[in-house]
């Protein structure tokens, strides 16, 4: 078999894997796109450890050794990551990388005021009543 045909295939893989992560907004299916990643990689050190073994005449098999060091170690990062996106999920209701980043950021309805934001109950960090933002000298007034 000839070289092309597994590095085109791993090429295929990583590409799918890079558009999961980016495209994804689900933690446990960018979790699943890294693992593409992952793969990719592993089926590009086998086939290259085998093209190169053919070439040189190498009886170490460097490629696959470093394969499974590979898997063993993705195997820790996915019982790692599925653990913590399950704690999220329990504590936030939602595995949504979108919203676990705007409730990181404060801007869910978190804090003890109920408003959004800081948890200033005077809403002096959004719109005011009337859907206009406040001037800026009473934004660093309310802020400091």
């Amino acid at each position: 078999m000839h070289l092309v045909y597994p590095a085109v295939l791993a090429a295929l893989l990583f590409c799918t894997g890079v558009y999961g992560v980016l495209a994804r907004r689900n933690a446990i299916l960018v979790l699943m796109s890294v693992e593409l990643m992952l793969n990719a990689v592993n089926l590009n050190l086998v086939a290259f450890d085998v093209w190169l073994s053919r070439t040189a005449e190498d009886k170490l098999h460097s490629g696959q050794a470093l394969t499974l060091f590979t898997i063993a170690i993705a195997a820790a990062e996915i019982g790692i990551g599925l653990a913590i996106v399950l704690a999220v999920y329990r504590a936030r209701g939602t595995s949504d990388i979108d919203k676990l980043r705007d409730t990181a950021e404060g801007h869910e309805s978190d804090g003890p005021g109920g408003s959004g934001g800081s948890g200033d109950p005077s809403g002096a960090d959004g719109p005011d009543s009337d859907g206009t933002e406040p001037p800026a000298a009473e934004k660093a007034e309310a802020t400091a």
